[in-house]
């Protein structure tokens, strides 16, 4: 029952992480995952696929063989880097570029070892160069996409969020790519067709959290009662449920294809581009939410406006702490001048008393001591009459 009512608690916005004022912890974990990335990147290296860096292509139908015997039957016809993938029921295999006589000889050695007609084994040759110019136009699709991105933000916010937005598009990639690395997945088209898919997914977050921090802060001004820092933290914390709902639902028909689409039919292409997007899902939703959110609202703490709320804040604060020890002392100094004046507990002071007060005293320590107060004795009234 408690764990039902704090999740509906979190879905009504009573409950808010403090995740804009943390940035160290989100700035130390980015800067892990993004050093283990690059060091992916520098000792691994990407693998690069027939179509960027060219070589020739085998692909053929040979559903007893193991993935042992195809490379074997390809190797034996003289190619020394063979890398072996099964998709559905088909072998594909990937050479170095080989001239025609030396494919001739690979389809001889396959028809030979694996009892497969030499004229059912397809072939296909893609030249270096042609690789390269697919490189070349892959990062122009990359730099006319971030030009667009910087360009659209800064119209519909400002250049700030723009830049926010860009940090966690590039952190995006660089932990995506340093995971391609580390897996050795192939590196195809389809990868990148993956990847800028993931720049838009993670650009579609951000916007979502920053339309929120723009609309929350709008308000603030030099009387307000919070800074730009809670106020973007709650925008966010409004936001956080939705963000990870929809990432959530995202990643799940994502991640079936990665698992099981690929273990199960062997969809080779479904699967560079699977990883990518389950990849890139994953890490853009985070950085949306713990990069871009908490540096954002690190440059716009410096701007004089928030900076002056800032410091209006605090004085209001020390200011109301002040009046409220001076107003607990002046308490407690009462207090103490009561007890010292009272005469009842200072029998010291009873000389300075009143003659009154002193014969009443006396009185009743009189009356204490005989159990009754001695009244004078009174005559008839023909005697008091006679005294007169």
């Amino acid at each position: 029952m408690g764990t039902r009512a704090a999740i509906s608690r979190i879905y009504r916005g009573e409950i808010s992480a403090d995740i804009v004022g943390r940035p160290k912890i989100w700035y130390t974990i980015s800067g892990l995952l993004l050093a283990l990335s690059i060091a992916g990147l520098l000792v691994q290296g990407l693998n690069f696929g027939v179509e960027f860096k060219g070589g020739s292509v085998f692909t053929f139908k040979a559903p007893s063989a193991s993935i042992e015997q195809v490379r074997g039957a390809v190797a034996d016809g003289g190619p020394h880097q063979v890398i072996v993938q099964k998709a559905g029921g088909d072998w594909r295999v990937t050479t170095e570029s080989l001239s025609s006589s030396e494919v001739t000889a690979v389809k001889t050695s396959v028809a030979k070892e694996l009892t497969v007609p030499a004229d059912k084994v397809s072939t296909q040759v893609v030249g270096a160069s042609w690789g390269g110019e697919i490189q070349k136009k892959a990062w122009q699709a990359l730099l006319v996409f971030m030009i667009l991105i910087i360009a659209y933000l800064s119209v519909a916010f400002e250049w700030r969020m723009a830049v926010a937005a860009v940090v966690a598009l590039v952190h995006d990639l660089v932990i995506t790519a340093g995971i391609y690395a580390w897996s050795g997945f192939e590196v195809t088209p389809a990868t990148l067709l993956g990847f800028l898919t993931i720049l838009g997914y993670s650009l579609y977050d951000a916007v979502v959290v920053f339309d929120m921090i723009k609309e929350v802060t709008k308000p603030l001004g030099p009387t307000s009662k919070i800074t730009y820092s809670e106020a973007a933290n709650q925008a966010l914390s409004s936001t956080l449920v939705r963000s990870l709902n929809t990432s959530l639902v995202a990643i799940l028909p994502v991640g079936a294809i990665l698992f099981i689409g690929t273990t199960l039919f062997g969809a080779g292409t479904l699967k560079d581009l699977s990883l990518a997007l389950f990849v890139g899902m994953i890490v853009g939703t985070y950085s949306s939410i713990c990069v871009a959110t908490p540096l954002l609202v690190q440059f716009k703490e410096r701007e004089p406006k928030y900076k002056q709320l800032r410091e209006n804040i605090a004085r209001r604060e020390q200011s109301a702490r002040r009046t409220s020890k001076a107003k607990v002392k002046a308490g407690a100094g009462a207090s103490a001048d009561t007890a010292e004046d009272d005469p009842a507990d200072d029998p010291e002071d009873e000389g300075d008393r009143p003659a009154t007060d002193v014969r009443s005293a006396v009185t009743v320590r009189k009356v204490v001591q005989t159990g009754s107060r001695q009244q004078p004795k009174r005559g008839s009234r023909q005697q008091r009459r006679g005294g007169k």
